[in-house]
Parts: structure tokens; sequence; C-alpha cells
């Protein structure tokens, strides 16, 4: 309906848009394209921040456990970074949150994390990810946790408190310390008011020379039937394997669910070499070791190419091999057709190669 009331506006608003005179009253009533409006910001830790958005008019809503790419202008600079929705569908404000930790060398985070403020406004895209809980199946869920892998938890545990179906869970949170728990407070909240959910946070330098670390042992300690549940895990690259080759081990890798926020490279064969890449549209050439991502190579050589979670899945990242070859850091394959599609985040390269960027 509204597709069709907009090619007749559109026809008596030309050479503009309609969707160009919406955004003169409100940039949310673009119709077009997706934005967001700051509505609220509070500081969970000394590096890490919730973030309120209130969407346009396009927005879908989103499933507990989801991310979306955001698009964040910083000095001059046009990013694109993914973050996980750290609040439940069932908001009745039509509005949801991010919760953004500060990362060493992050630009990005830190922007978000010190100079977003109430009033600005982001081109976001819809939710993505398949990182949630099933919606008949009966589940008692074990969350593995640590650092800012909290907020898809978070988003499923307050999605099944407002739906008051919050079964048996048990939820192992990781943090250096108790100061840097992020959602620290509303964790403790939940385990107050709610007697069937189990937390436990673990601080791994608390104290000197005693690993807190994920071990199968601490697992039986502070979780005893962990075998009868699904596991959701959410965290650093090596809390993930730790749970994944302890899962493997007990015949359980058919209940883990994984969410990564980077990406689970292959081991690089010993013989693999990099090479000269070129970037065609640019006109920049790059040496590149074998196991840089091409995205980083294009950054490190002054670009800013598209991209988003920089880990192979929303292929923002997408460009053409016009000639040489490249390596997926994944899988190992290597690409060498000219014309393949070449996710620049997930592919390195192995050999000299030119790429339509």
């Amino acid at each position: 309906m509204w597709s069709a009331i907009s090619r007749v506006t559109d026809y008596f608003s030309w050479p503009l848009r309609t969707y160009h005179y919406l955004e003169l009253v409100s940039p949310l009533w673009n119709t077009d394209f997706l934005k967001a409006k700051v509505v609220d910001v509070w500081d969970e830790t000394q590096d890490s921040r919730t973030i309120t958005l209130r969407p346009g008019l396009n927005w879908r809503g989103h499933r507990a456990g989801q991310h979306i790419r955001i698009g964040i202008p910083v000095n001059g600079m046009h990013y694109t970074r993914t973050y996980t929705i750290s609040s439940p569908p069932e908001r009745d404000d039509n509005c949801f949150t991010i919760t953004v930790k500060a990362i060493e060398n992050g630009t990005v985070s830190h922007h978000m994390v010190r100079n977003v403020k109430v009033g600005d406004y982001f081109p976001i895209g819809l939710p993505q990810g398949d990182f949630y809980l099933p919606d008949a199946q009966h589940v008692s869920p074990l969350f593995i946790t640590a650092g800012s892998g909290i907020t898809p938890a978070m988003s499923m545990l307050r999605s099944l408190i407002a739906q008051k179906r919050l079964p048996s869970t048990y939820h192992i949170h990781y943090a250096p310390h108790e100061f840097d728990v992020v959602l620290g407070k509303d964790l403790k909240d939940i385990s107050k008011d709610h007697d069937h959910y189990h937390l436990n946070l673990v601080y791994t330098r608390d104290k000197e020379g005693d690993d807190r670390h994920f071990t199968e042992a601490q697992l039986d300690e502070l979780c005893p039937d962990w075998r009868e549940r699904d596991v959701y895990t959410c965290g650093p690259p090596a809390l993930l394997e730790a749970v994944e080759a302890c899962m493997e081990k007990a015949g359980r890798s058919r209940h883990l669910h994984i969410e990564r926020f980077r990406a689970a490279f292959a081991d690089v064969p010993s013989d693999a070499v990099g090479g000269r890449v070129t970037f065609a549209q640019s006109g920049v050439e790059a040496d590149a070791d074998n196991a840089t991502p091409l995205l980083r190579v294009a950054e490190e050589a002054g670009m800013n190419p598209p991209h988003g979670c920089r880990m192979g899945i929303c292929h923002t990242c997408n460009t053409t091999l016009k000639s040489g070859c490249v390596r997926d850091l994944r899988t190992g394959a290597l690409l060498n057709e000219e014309g393949s599609i070449v996710q620049t985040c997930i592919c390195a390269a192995a050999g000299d190669c030119e790429l339509d960027l």
C-alpha cells in the first residue's frame, strides 16, 4: 500500500523523492532507508554503555539474541559495526537497546561509549542471526558467557521473563573483576527475583595465581546437570573453543549453540604465501601476508571499504576477484577464478591478487 502511494508522491516531488521531504520532518519517517534515534544512554561500567534506540517506520522487530548493523560516523569517516540487541522484543515502546564495550584500540567502540548522545541518528539494518531460543520447544538452557558476550543472553533472559516462561536456567559469566561485569546489576536482579535462575559470576583476575577460566571440572561444580541442558555460549574465542571441546568430548555438540563475534579461522598451511594486493577502483596497492583478512589490509592502507560483521555472515564486504588467488581463512579453500565473490573479512591473499575495490 505504502509503496503505491510513494510512487505517486515521487512523481509530484521529482527530481527529489518523497523520503527527502519526510526526512525534513523526521529522519525516522524515511521509508527507503531505516534509521534509529538515540533516546537514552547510560553507563554500565567504566568502559561499557547501554544505548536505547528508537527505530524508524521500516523496523520489523527482532528475536531475542539477534544482532543489527549500524552505520557510525567518526571524525569524518563512516564505519559499519554489528551489535547484538540486549533488550527483549516484548518492549512496548518500540525501542531497543545495544550494549557496547570499548575495546583496546577500538576507534568505533570508544566513540560509542564516550561520545554518542541523545538525539543522534544512525542508519541501521534489519535484525539478523540465528542465535536464539526455539519458539515452541521446551529448553532448560545453560548460558556460558564472558565480556560483551552477555548481550544476546540478556536479551533471551529478558524475553523469557517478559513471557513469564523462564525455565530452570543456569548461567556462568566470566569477567576479570566484579566491576567489569557488563549488565551486572541486571544479572543480580534477575537472580534475586527468580529462584530457578542460577547465576555464577566468575572473576578470572581477582586472585593472583588462581586460574578461574573455563574447565570441565569447573562446569561440573557450577552446573552438575549440564549434560542434560542446551548450552548457549558467547564470548572471546578462547572461551568458545574450550566450551566447544568440552561439549564434543561429552558427545553434546548437537546441543551446543555458539555466537561468535569473530570468525573461526582454519590453520593456515605452513607453505602458504601472501602477495601484492591491488585494489582496482581505488588505485591502492599493498603487501599482505597469508593470514591477514583483506578487509584489514585495505584499512591499513588507508581505505574504508564496506563491511559489517567482520566474521563472514552479513556479506556487506563482498567484492569481486579480478585476478590472482585468495584463501578463505575459515575453510582453507582457495578462490582463483576471475569473477569469484570474495568476502574480504574472512579471505586473505594467496599470492598476488586484484580486487574490484
